[in-house]
């Protein structure tokens, strides 16, 4: 269940990780739990629950819609810890990095909502629209309480600030592959792969590459550059949103798909 002893372990058997993103109560949360197991029991590595939030800046349409969806549906904080503490319950061994938007981390109080994430078995936090020059505090409390505070690089960092980010690290760097917002793509751009090299000259860290990933050939591509592996949330959610009615009927349909995408990450070499 340590964050840096499974991404340790994956790195000495020359395998890349996989982390997966879903937003929790889309679009109920019934099935929510249901598509997590089934994720867990599918080959993913770690996995990232999203709380979500009204205002997902960092998000595309279809996360967009998962957020709608949820909300619609009255989820909050309280339910995603809830469920997440329920599945640490149920066995649940697998690293979860919660993400949530910085409002609703600050609404209740940062030093709260880090112990309540621990207790609930959270191994860190993903926090999409926190810049590193403001990050101070959360940092402090998030290791205060054993949690990670992931951070994130895009395409367009600096040096100076990729430095500067590099430095206040821990658990594994995000590596946004693209100048945009989250959603499943056809082909990788090259700025990713260079973004990958960029990233790898400064440090040891494991570097997990997120939005617009979609295929088992994306993961390979971002292994052979550099990579310790890939997020997938937006390919997964597409899924089960062409079946609102009746989501649970996708879940063989995904668990094929995680199957595919953990299957790119041992053909590392």
């Amino acid at each position: 269940m340590e964050l840096e002893a499974t991404l340790g372990e994956l790195r000495r058997r020359g395998e890349g990780a996989l982390m997966p993103h879903v937003y929790f109560g889309d679009p109920s949360p019934s099935f929510s739990l249901r598509l997590l197991r089934t994720l867990a029991g599918s080959g993913a590595d770690l996995l990232e629950l999203g709380i979500p939030f009204s205002d997902p800046i960092a998000d595309g349409p279809t996360f967009i819609a998962s957020c709608e969806r949820a909300l619609s549906a009255g989820v909050t904080p309280r339910d995603c810890l809830k469920a997440l503490a329920g599945l640490r319950e149920e066995g649940l061994r697998l690293p979860v990095l919660l993400t949530a938007y910085y409002n609703l981390i600050f609404s209740r109080g940062l030093a709260e909502f880090c112990e309540e994430a621990r207790r609930a078995g959270a191994q860190g936090l993903i926090v999409p629209d926190l810049p590193v020059e403001e990050a101070g505090e959360l940092l402090r409390e998030a290791r205060r309480r054993g949690l990670h505070l992931i951070l994130q690089v895009t395409p367009t960092t600096s040096e100076r600030r990729l430095g500067r980010i590099v430095g206040e690290a821990s658990g594994f760097l995000y590596v946004i592959g693209v100048e945009g917002v989250t959603g499943a793509r056809e082909e990788l751009e090259p700025s990713t792969l260079e973004l990958i090299g960029r990233v790898r000259r400064l440090t040891s860290l494991p570097l997990l590459v997120g939005f617009g990933i979609s295929r088992p050939e994306h993961v390979a591509s971002l292994l052979r550059a550099g990579a310790d592996g890939c997020v997938v949330g937006s390919a997964i959610a597409r899924i089960y949103s062409e079946r609102l009615e009746e989501p649970e009927s996708t879940l063989p349909r995904i668990s094929d798909f995680v199957r595919s995408l953990k299957g790119a990450t041992r053909r590392k070499t």
